[in-house]
């Protein structure tokens, strides 16, 4: 809740325009909105806020701002690159991993440098604790927890029959938000569904819920929502393993040869 919220950002996280559900937007009006508060709700919401734009994050919990997957890394074969393009345009993922990487290892280095992909292993805490802190301290960015249950939409164009656009958004609370662009960045939470077992529960993850009235919206709007499922395997507890038994994975040292 807010006061959770408040306690923990004010004991880490000093210069911060946050807003709890209990209070009132600072402003009903920004240039951009960005909804959810994930890997790429926070890099959109920091490239718009860099290019000079007032830009609002909206998102359910202040303290899931850049909380990882169940696999904490970046990089490798298929996504590395994709983090040197982020990278290149001065997003956030890359200086992120640097203050928060553990282990780094190059792939495939019995292959040709054509095929290497530098992997980074995260510590989870470190990297969700950084990235709020840039995220919060982002000049031209506020951040605010709420839900987004639908969009405003301005009237059908005269010239383009039934073709109108999003001029803001509509809170849970009932109240609006008003902006030039909203973008939308809801991962998983889109109509969600988590299986344990052989039970189904409506979550965005685990421990958080789904958003169910912006799923609707898209729909009523002509597009198509759908899922993709994935698999997280179970833990093992640490104390059940032997790891005399096992091959220990050492980094890299140096992690990149020049």
């Amino acid at each position: 809740g807010p006061c959770v919220a408040a306690s923990f950002t004010k004991k880490h996280l000093p210069l911060l325009r946050f807003i709890g559900d209990s209070a009132a937007p600072l402003s009903t009006n920004f240039d951009v909105v960005v909804i959810g508060g994930g890997h790429a709700g926070t890099e959109a919401a920091a490239a718009a806020a860099r290019c000079g734009s007032r830009t609002l994050l909206l998102t359910h919990r202040v303290d899931t701002i850049g909380q990882m997957s169940c696999n904490p890394s970046f990089g490798g074969i298929g996504k590395g690159h994709l983090m040197r393009e982020v990278d290149a345009l001065d997003g956030l993922c890359s200086r992120i991993c640097d203050q928060s990487g553990v282990h780094y290892k190059v792939l495939n280095r019995r292959k040709g440098p054509a095929v290497w992909g530098l992997r980074a292993q995260i510590d989870r805490k470190l990297y969700k604790q950084n990235m709020q802190k840039e995220i919060l301290n982002t000049p031209l960015l506020t951040v605010q927890e709420g839900a987004v249950e639908d969009l405003i939409l301005t009237e059908p164009e005269p010239e383009h029959t039934g073709k109108c656009r999003v001029s803001g958004v509509v809170l849970a609370d009932g109240s609006t938000v008003h902006a030039e662009s909203v973008v939308l960045t809801t991962g998983t939470f889109l109509r969600g569904v988590i299986v344990i077992g052989l039970e189904t529960h409506p979550a965005g993850r685990l421990g958080d819920q789904p958003s169910i009235g912006l799923a609707q919206t898209l729909e009523k709007l002509g597009f198509v929502v759908g899922r993709l499922k994935t698999g997280t395997p179970p833990r093992i507890a640490k104390e059940s393993i032997n790891f005399s038994i096992l091959n220990k994975q050492t980094p890299d040292n140096p992690s990149i040869t020049r």
